[in-house]
């Protein structure tokens, strides 16, 4: 997905981990991907670089689909679709 598709995304659950240092916005997807349905999105908010590598190498481990990341004013926005 390309940055303008990503931006206009509607997330299933959005979890604001802004001001958390690492691993807390890792924990916190980890969490709320429970209560989003097989096919739904989530949105990870974080301000910390090192979701940035977190989020996609557990995504993958999961078997979900990490669909990418955009930079917004001073925070990342990862979203990763639930496949199964």
């Amino acid at each position: 997905m390309n940055q303008d598709e990503l931006k206009n995304l509607k997330a299933d659950k959005v979890v604001d981990a802004r001001g958390m240092a690492c691993p807390g916005p890792l924990l916190e997807a980890k969490k709320a991907i429970t209560a989003v349905a097989v096919g739904g999105l989530m949105e990870v908010l974080s301000s910390d670089e090192g979701t940035n590598n977190d989020i996609p190498m557990w995504a993958k481990k999961m078997q979900y689909d990490f669909l990418g990341v955009v930079e917004d004013a001073g925070f990342w926005r990862l979203f990763v679709k639930r496949s199964r």
